[in-house]
């Protein structure tokens, strides 16, 4: 146990229900729930342009004005790759000290569906690139922030996104509520389904209402599903001339490393990682089976906002036949935008460390997630490229369908909060009342004006040419308006709930699911007021 504390200093370890309840209510000293609402930049804030700037050394120089251009279609997509601007900000703020593992980037665009290695559609968090531990508030205010800025890219007035926002952090407390009543086991196993997605639904629709979001549901499931390695393969890859299956040549998005003379010998040392390196982070049952396969061939495949430029490969697999592939993904892992605020990683591959967050954070992970050094020292983690994947599309969302996906994305967060944090402690912090909800509501609408800002610098840094963009490029592959998940850059988008005058209803949404819950824990009912 020392050992997991140390890289989770929020984990419990031992202390009694009682003690971690007054654990979270001191926190309240430290930073009262109240302060969210009055939170203003620190003194003698950088540059959001510099810091932006700042991680640009370690990319791929030919594809960084294409991340500009996906960063200027508007302040929404501009916060999506700016995770490092507002990690400073928060990082020069006062916390609770009350650590769990973070996502480091949870915007609402980082939480989407995918296939588990049972073959169920779960829906959870899906980005990890910048997970570390950190204060908890961390990753819920980046994720209300970012439904003020996409209800404005709708053309949604504040007074109504702020309700977004409010409904994301009101069933985050409910749900961490719920969890800090159960047996760790139950928040470990706890899952979210389509089949829970409509009980969610259930609580917040009318007839009318559930009969579209049932029929919506039921196609983005069969679209989801339909996302598989194949059609991974038929996208991506061409028969060559000798017959066998290899990956097209687009560039700049898609270029084939055979195709790149500069890049000798990255296939042949690729191949050397996977079946050395890569295979021994994976467990035995899933070592045997990744034995069966053989590279054929290697690409580079630009993926995501914030993460445009850095090395992203993907790696074709055959294995008994022509008709037995697989697509791995390999995206380089940096230093996360949080370690200069809380701590430095503890672990000496930075791939291991995305790969550790996002096990401990999700329900439900990929088999075949894993981390290796790539030939040229680079960090990489590893996962299958496509696995029933699907986000939602924000264009021209309804107000009631904002409000069902933000109690949705706050009740997800909640879970992964609780697998990988106190849930008790956190709970005694937020308390009961509404206080904590509405403060952090007040927060996201300020933090979206200082938003605002920082995007009218980034334009403004790119009308005067300091920045580079690749308008024409992006433009001609049609990744000007950037898909809904930095997590992969070519996703199904579908609606989650259907409907124009819902109102949040978190606490019927955290009753559904402690009503799925098997068995409770001991009471905490001085948990919080």
């Amino acid at each position: 146990m020392s050992e997991v504390i140390k890289l989770i200093p929020g984990l419990p370890t031992g202390a009694t229900v009682q003690e971690r309840i007054e654990h979270g209510r001191e926190a309240r000293k430290r930073l009262p729930r109240k302060a969210f609402a009055d939170w203003s930049p620190p003194a003698d804030r950088p540059s959001a342009v510099d810091l932006l700037t700042s991680q640009e050394g370690t990319r791929v120089p030919m594809l960084v004005p294409v991340r500009h251009a996906r960063m200027a279609v508007s302040p929404f997509t501009f916060y999506r790759g700016a995770a490092i601007v507002m990690a400073s900000d928060l990082g020069q703020s006062p916390n609770t000290d009350l650590w769990a593992q973070l996502c480091g980037d949870a915007h609402l665009s980082n939480f989407g569906a995918f296939g588990s290695a049972e073959r169920n559609l779960v829906f959870d968090v899906n980005d990890f690139d910048e997970t570390s531990p950190g204060p908890f508030e961390w990753d819920l205010m980046r994720l209300a922030a970012s439904f003020i800025l996409a209800g404005r890219d709708n053309q949604i007035p504040d007074s109504e996104s702020k309700d977004f926002a409010t409904t994301a952090a009101l069933a985050y407390q409910k749900v961490m509520m719920v969890a800090a009543e159960r047996p760790n086991l139950a928040n470990w196993y706890t899952v979210f389904t389509p089949e829970q997605i409509l009980d969610y639904a259930q609580t917040m629709l009318d007839t009318k209402q559930l009969q579209k979001t049932r029929k919506r549901l039921d196609l983005t499931v069969q679209k989801a599903k339909s996302r598989d390695t194949w059609s991974a393969i038929k996208k991506l890859t061409e028969v060559g001339p000798t017959g066998q299956r290899r990956f097209l040549n687009q560039p700049p998005l898609l270029v084939r490393v055979a195709d790149l003379p500069q890049a000798a010998g990255i296939k042949e040392g690729m191949f050397e990682a996977l079946s050395t390196t890569f295979e021994q982070t994976l467990g035995y049952d899933r070592q045997a089976l990744l034995q069966r396969y053989r590279l054929i061939d290697v690409a580079h495949k630009v993926v995501g906002v914030g993460s445009v430029g850095l090395p992203a490969l993907i790696g074709l697999l055959q294995g008994r036949d022509d008709d037995d592939l697989m697509v791995l993904q390999f995206k380089a892992a940096e230093a996360s935008v949080l370690e200069k605020w809380t701590r430095p990683s503890p672990f000496s591959e930075h791939g291991q460390r995305v790969v550790v967050g996002q096990r401990l954070m999700q329900s439900s992970g990929d088999p075949f997630l894993g981390w290796v050094t790539g030939p040229r020292g680079v960090h990489f983690y590893g996962r299958q490229l496509r696995d029933f994947k699907f986000s939602v599309d924000l264009n021209g969302l309804k107000r009631g369908q904002f409000v069902g996906y933000a109690a949705l994305c706050g009740a997800t967060l909640a879970m992964a909060h609780a697998r990988a944090g106190d849930p008790i402690a956190l709970s005694a912090y937020m308390g009961k009342g509404k206080s904590f909800p509405n403060a952090i509501a007040q927060f996201a609408i300020t933090y979206a004006n200082l938003t605002d800002e920082d995007y009218k610098e980034f334009t403004t840094a790119i009308a005067d040419g300091k920045l580079a963009v690749d308008d024409g490029t992006t433009a001609d592959a049609g990744l000007v308006n950037v898909t809904p998940s930095d997590d992969d850059d070519d996703v199904t988008k579908q609606d989650v709930v259907e409907g124009d005058s819902v109102e949040p209803s978190a606490a019927s949404a955290a009753d559904t699911l402690a009503a799925d819950a098997e068995g409770k824990a001991a009471s905490t009912d001085g948990a919080g007021s």
